[in-house]
């Protein structure tokens, strides 16, 4: 499976072309607009997500609730639009229009991909870079993701995201006697922290920051349950299942880090104490007595859950901006300023269970027989049970 992204910030809308969903597999609109409305909450976000209420229109690859198995199509509309016919049409602009276009960007903002992507580009005016590397286009990114949820949803694979470390404040309680139970919990917070206590002190923090013309960052956590064992490649390196998790978690926005299992801890302990013994039940057949490695060996599913974490920086857009340098005149100022979040980090708990769905769901239509649903199905199904008479 593949997609690709198409759209801008403040353009007319964002699009999403997505191939290789087999055909029959069940997907309706509110499957999508369920994740879009998720990942516009969250304790820190700006006034731009008041503006924006996110849905899907599905405009290709659809019929009567099920795939074709031909690429699907999926369009968000940006309300904002209207605000920036101008300033982002596509229409050439004549020199009355020119002179009413106030915000042209020549002050890189210091951790953004501006003065990046003019260097790249040519780009003397830097709207053209931000408007596209802005977080924004993470929305059709979880449109994506949303079906990759649904397709993995019917095959008894589930995929949720925490947060688990805020601005420093981290998160006491990370037992749970499900996913459903993590799910709801988290659900009902306004930083996805099952921890209550720590989620109030995440938002005193996130406040302090957003006082202080400041932003802060955190650590997410997804966690997958159900995967059959055996699904990735320990033969070629560029489709070991670990690597692909831990590239599309870095390909998030403002995302610098990732481990899996116990992480970064491995390198503080013995083998011993890191490695997961091996089992067998009659019932179950397989399964580690551990999951210090988070249910990836060998750059394979093991059966267990897939525990992934990834970090967050804080947002680079601040209300009291660093310093930088003008590209026109060489003279040092402070960056500009666009409307931005204190802090974006539960927001990209949905986007990163989003993007670690659609990893997962894309291995698994590539592994297994996908051109039909009910086969991908039976072939998944057979592989646990081969799995378990092993």
């Amino acid at each position: 499976m593949r997609y690709l992204t198409s759209g801008e910030s403040h353009g007319p809308q964002l699009t999403t072309i997505i191939e290789g969903l087999p055909a029959g597999m069940p997907l309706v609109d509110s499957d999508i607009n369920e994740e879009l409305a998720r990942r516009q909450k969250g304790y820190g976000r700006g006034r731009r997500m008041q503006i924006e209420k996110d849905t899907v229109q599905i405009t290709a690859g659809i019929r009567h609730g099920y795939t074709l198995g031909s690429p699907v199509a999926l369009v968000v509309e940006n309300n904002d639009w209207k605000h920036w016919t101008k300033i982002m049409g596509q229409d050439p602009l004549n020199p009355e229009d020119e002179a009413e276009v106030k915000r042209k960007i020549s002050r890189p903002r210091p951790g953004h991909a501006d003065l990046n992507g003019a260097l790249k580009y040519g780009h003397r005016d830097m709207r053209n870079v931000l408007e596209r590397s802005s977080a924004r286009e993470t929305t059709v990114r979880v449109a994506a993701g949303a079906t990759a949820k649904k397709l993995l949803s019917q095959l008894g694979i589930e995929v949720a995201a925490h947060v688990i470390e805020i601005g420093g404040v981290v998160s006491g309680q990370r037992d749970y006697s499900s996913l459903k139970e993590l799910k709801e919990i988290t659900e009902e917070s306004p930083v996805r922290c099952q921890d209550q206590a720590a989620a109030q002190k995440m938002m005193a923090a996130i406040d302090s920051a957003k006082e202080n013309g400041d932003s802060i960052g955190g650590v997410v956590e997804v966690i997958v349950e159900g995967m059959p064992p055996g699904v990735g490649s320990y033969v070629h390196y560029d489709r070991k299942l670990d690597s692909k998790l831990a590239g599309a978690m870095v390909s998030i926005n403002a995302f610098k880090g990732v481990e899996f299992g116990i992480g970064f801890e491995a390198a503080r302990k013995p083998g011993s104490e890191v490695h997961d013994e091996i089992a067998w039940d009659p019932d179950k057949g397989y399964y580690r007595k551990t999951n210090r490695l988070g249910g990836l060996e060998g750059g394979m599913s093991t059966g267990m859950p897939i525990v992934i974490r990834g970090v967050m920086k804080p947002i680079p857009t601040l209300y009291k901006p660093l310093q930088s340098v003008d590209i026109e005149t060489k003279e040092p100022f402070t960056a500009s300023i666009e409307r931005s979040d204190s802090c974006a980090v539960p927001a990209a708990a949905v986007v990163a269970e989003n993007v670690i769905a659609w990893e997962l769901a894309s291995v698994i239509v590539d592994q297994f027989y996908s051109d039909r649903f009910e086969t991908l199905k039976a072939s998944v199904e057979q592989q646990r049970q081969f799995a378990r008479e092993f």
